[in-house]
């Protein structure tokens, strides 16, 4: 007996299943066709149920020929966007004959061989017979990883990692920077925090693209650079060269947004960093710049605002990382607590609105972004750090708070974020 489609745990869930009578019998020797314009584009879609179909004891080959007797072929991966109209999205039919899965693009047809994979791997040989319809509701969803805080993963794990994200159909991630990229011209920065190296990037960079997914490089560019002023050469670059308290510790915090020098600095960091991806996308931070203005800039925050002194500041970097052919995306928090800068934002580039509790006011900030024209994110938390088990009530109200109101105010993109502070404990 097939397994009943109610007890079946497909994640994400489906929009539609609708079951049909009869079950489709797993056997071994039966061919699987790639039926698309470019058949490598959906190879990696074919290798993934290959794969689950192997892992039960059943071979099945991958071909490309349309000559290839019907009667061997089991599973049919199309790409057809007239029939699926929707980006992403695909329909995979089970009947008793075959197995079919249509999809209006490579994303899509990747996305419905990754639902397939999860019914084989719960049907136990006899799949039942259905249709599903599914399509994202956002087009980017993405997870970000903190590498900079306590531990930075090994390959082996990250890549453990991207592999059951793909598996739930995500398709961006982040490694979150401060100081945990093995810059060559800045190696006291990073000497014994066990970096990412370029070469490990460019590997991750191509299992990423494997599976549908878009590593986007990160490197926080404003605030959260102490792990780089608290050493004396760079220390001349701070805002608060003398030292600032927060809960990262007594060090300088930001860069000074009034010193040529700072952009100097990231300018070169992106130069190194950014060939290593294949994303035109780099998320620049500035978030938490909490000694703005309460050191170097004070004069300058007076005369103008703090907020403008901000504005300009993210404008230089947003000039260098369009200049190198790539969308800045960066934290929200401080520019969203000036609601008259929020339409002086360039449009081009793509805010990213965080936050942490279920409370978090989403719709409103949402709302202010959307209304300025500005491209948005959302982007709530797991709610794993600073404790010891994570606080998962919290995490499910943040995470439902932040696609409810992203998708009523049309953000673009949703990035679930996983932070180190004091520690990875789960």
């Amino acid at each position: 007996m097939p397994i009943d489609t109610d007890n079946l745990a497909l994640l994400p869930r489906p929009r539609s299943l609708t079951r049909a009578n009869g079950a489709f019998r797993l056997e071994s020797d039966r061919l699987i066709l790639l039926d698309a314009p470019d058949p490598q584009t959906i190879r990696s879609s074919a290798a993934r149920v290959q794969r689950a179909f192997a892992a039960g004891g059943w071979t099945w080959q991958i071909v490309a020929s349309k000559t290839t007797p019907a009667d061997l072929i089991g599973l049919t991966i199309r790409v057809a966007p007239h029939a699926v109209r929707q980006p992403q999205g695909y329909r995979l039919t089970i009947a008793s004959g075959g197995i079919t899965v249509v999809a209006h693009d490579p994303a899509g047809a990747f996305y419905g061989c990754c639902t397939l994979a999860q019914i084989v791997e719960q049907a136990v040989g006899v799949l039942p017979c259905l249709a599903i319809d599914d399509w994202p509701d956002f087009p980017a969803r993405g997870v970000m990883l903190d590498i900079t805080r306590d531990k930075v993963p090994t390959m082996e794990t990250l890549c453990a990692l991207i592999e059951m994200l793909a598996g739930w159909k995500v398709n961006q991630v982040q490694l979150y920077t401060e100081h945990a990229f093995a810059y060559r011209a800045h190696p006291t920065v990073w000497k014994d925090a066990s970096p990412i190296t370029g070469e490990e990037i460019l590997e991750l960079d191509s299992f990423c693209r494997d599976r549908h997914i878009e590593l986007v490089p990160n490197q926080n560019s404003f605030g959260h650079f102490h792990r780089w002023l608290r050493h004396e050469k760079y220390k001349p670059l701070a805002e608060s060269p003398q030292g600032f308290t927060t809960g990262w510790g007594p060090y300088p915090f930001s860069l000074c947004p009034l010193d040529p020098g700072s952009i100097e600095l990231l300018a070169g960091l992106y130069d190194e960093l950014l060939p290593h991806f294949t994303s035109r996308m780099l998320n620049v931070g500035c978030d938490e710049t909490y000694d703005l203005g309460k050191g170097r800039s004070a004069g300058e925050c007076e005369r103008l605002g703090t907020g403008r002194v901000y504005l300009d500041f993210l404008l230089k970097i947003h000039r260098e990382v369009t200049a190198r052919g790539h969308t800045m995306m960066f934290w929200g928090d401080i520019i969203i607590k000036y609601p008259d800068l929020v339409p002086s934002l360039p449009k081009d580039a793509v805010a990213l609105e965080w936050g942490y509790e279920a409370t978090h006011p989403f719709d409103e900030h949402g709302k202010r972004f959307a209304s300025a024209g500005v491209p948005y994110y959302v982007c709530p938390g797991t709610s794993s750090w600073n404790s010891l088990a994570g606080r998962t009530d919290n995490a499910l109200g943040d995470l439902t708070n932040a696609a409810e109101n992203g998708l009523k105010h049309g953000a673009i993109g949703y990035l679930n974020t996983d932070w180190g502070d004091n520690g990875h404990w789960q």
